[in-house]
Order: C-alpha cells, then structure tokens, then sequence
C-alpha cells in the first residue's frame, strides 16, 4: 500500500482545535443530546475543519459494540415496509447508530442466511419481522447475546421483545364489521400462509368472525398468492369463475385488494354494488383506487420508530424484553358496502 506521508487527525486533535476535553468531544459525536447546542457547534465546526472521522473499528473493540443495527426485512417492494424501516432507520440514526436492511423474499431460507450474515457483519441487534423462523435461529442469536425486535406481529414468548399488532384481532374486526352490514358469503385472498404468521393470522381472524357470526367459515375459498396487483388481479378471476360470486371478497393486503378491484372492474362488475371488497395495512394505494378501499389501518411509521428505539434499548442499557402492542382501526371507504340482498 502506498503511503500519502499524511497523519490523519485524532480525536486530541479534535479537543485542542475546540479547547475541550476528548471526552467531551466524544460526547458530541456519540450522545450529542447530552452536550449543550453551544459546545456540540464549536466542536462539530472543529471536526469539519480537521475532516476528522472517528475510528469506529476501535471504538468496536474497546465496547464490544458496533454500532451496527440490521433489519431483514421480507420484500422491499411493500410500502408498508418502506415506511416503517424508514422511521426505524431514522430512530437509529439520531442515536448515531448505522443500520442495514436486507430482504429475504419471504424465503426462510433466506432469511436464516442473511441473519447470520449480519450477525457476522457485527450487527449489534436485529429487527425481524413476524415470529415464524426455525426455532434455531432464535438459538443462533441467544448464544451470541444478539437482542433482536419483532415487528409487525406480536410474540407469545415472554423472553422476545415485540413492537406490533394483533393481526387476528385487527382482521376479524373487520370482517365482524362487514357481516354487521349484511354479508354472508365469502371469499378470501390470502398470501401463502405457511410461513407467513401475519397472513395465517388474518385469515384465521376472519374465520373467527364468520364462526362468531353462526356462519360456516370452512365453506369460504381461499386463495393463496404472492403479494402482487397481478396476483390480486388474478386471484379474483379464479374466485369469479366459481359457481357464484361471494357478495365480500377478503384480501389479505391492500395490494392484493387493489389488484382484486382492478379485475373487478375490468369484468364489467359493479364495487361495491356487485361485490364488496376489503384489504388490510391502509397504504396510499387504498385511496387512490377506485372506489377507494376500506381497510385496516396499521401505523406503520410509528411502529417503526419505537422498534428503532425498543432495539436500542435493548443493546445499550441490556433492558428487559419491552413489549409494545399498537392499535390498528377500521378505516372505511367505498370499496365496502351492504350486500344487494339487504338494500
């Protein structure tokens, strides 16, 4: 490697430049908040005249930490995702902390992979999505002392820190709602509920209003896609090529529920006049499709945000598992009417 001859500056360098101490230097560049605005600007204009960068490699050594946050995360190709890992980054990066996201493609493969990867990386604490992954994963991460946040989801287990919703509860208020104004025949758009909890859990919530209701939830299909507006799209023609259309179609998204209006639509049926159709997650699509969509609103930045702060928490202070359940409401719109039967 070639040498410049030049010697980079030092956080003493730092201190003498603004006349203080390195410790209080070291404050303004790791808790600014606990430096007044005065001093945190005299020394911050030092480090820009000095183009002075902390070695975080060392600091990494002499804490045991690095700063580092990750978060897997299933698909970028979701607002919902996009919103809430942005206020999460956001949280992270007004405590000086760096974050990676990576996205597993709701592959649990995958996912497996990139944790551990990020773990190797040295990522302080994870943000995960959903509880469902082997079990081995959690070991994985506990042998390390790697705390790690759900989102999206709440856990059963004591020990695991969550910052989420009830998705059951969420979906089968919903679907309580809808049959309160009339529905009685239905049909489900969900994604593959295998390895997804959140997807299992709204549809096992809308069973439970149509059992709570008297009606037979067995009898309503289900069709199970990848999250897509062509996938919503063409789940709805599967459903409508049945013997007869359900008067409520259940989507267990908002993209999907678009995608299902958009076939509803394009087949010459009336929305909500002919068939009713709800979603879930309250994304800007719901509003600007039309008729607009009634939905499930799931708060998404905010969740986000304590999920930043939750996690860091957890790898600075070792806090206990805090456990946070969000509220979700019922968000009406056009999309969702009473069925012919009852007008």
């Amino acid at each position: 490697m070639v040498s410049t001859g030049r010697n980079l500056p030092t956080l003493e360098d730092v201190a003498r430049a603004a006349g203080v101490s390195t410790a209080t230097v070291s404050r303004c560049l790791n808790e600014p908040g606990k430096v007044s605005e005065k001093t945190r600007d005299h020394v911050m204009q030092a480090v820009s005249k000095l183009n002075y960068s902390p070695n975080f490699g060392a600091r990494a050594i002499a804490a045991n930490r690095t700063g580092i946050f990750g978060a897997v995360i299933p698909t970028m190709e979701n607002a919902i995702f996009a919103r809430g890992i942005e206020a999460f980054q956001k949280s992270l990066v007004e405590k000086n902390g760096t974050t990676l996201v990576a996205s597993s493609a709701y592959d649990p493969e995958n996912e497996a992979r990139l944790i551990r990867t990020m773990v190797a990386r040295g990522a302080d604490g994870l943000l995960l999505i959903g509880t469902e992954r082997d079990p081995e994963i959690y070991t994985f991460l506990a042998d390390r002392n790697i705390p790690t946040v759900i989102a999206w989801a709440c856990s059963a287990d004591p020990n695991q820190a969550y910052v989420g919703f009830d998705n059951r509860a969420a979906s089968e208020r919903l679907v309580a709602h809808a049959i309160g104004m009339g529905h009685r025949t239905f049909a489900c758009i969900s994604a593959p509920t295998a390895t997804n909890d959140r997807a299992r859990d709204r549809v096992l919530g809308a069973r439970q209003a149509i059992t709570t209701a008297g009606l037979d939830a067995a009898a309503m299909p289900i069709v199970e896609t990848d999250y897509s507006i062509e996938n919503g799209r063409s789940a709805f023609r599967q459903i409508a090529a049945t013997a007869s259309l359900p008067s409520l179609i259940i989507c267990g998204n908002d993209v999907l529920a678009v995608g299902a209006i958009q076939a509803a639509t394009a087949a010459g049926l009336d929305v909500p006049g002919d068939v009713s159709i709800i979603g879930f997650d309250d994304i800007e699509l719901a509003t600007v499709i039309s008729p607009a969509l009634t939905t499930v609103h799931v708060p998404h930045r905010e969740m986000g945000r304590l999920a930043g702060d939750t996690l860091y928490s957890l790898v600075k202070d070792a806090a206990e598992p805090i456990r946070i359940e969000l509220e979700t409401r019922l968000v009406e719109r056009q999309s969702l009417a009473a069925p012919k039967s009852m007008r």
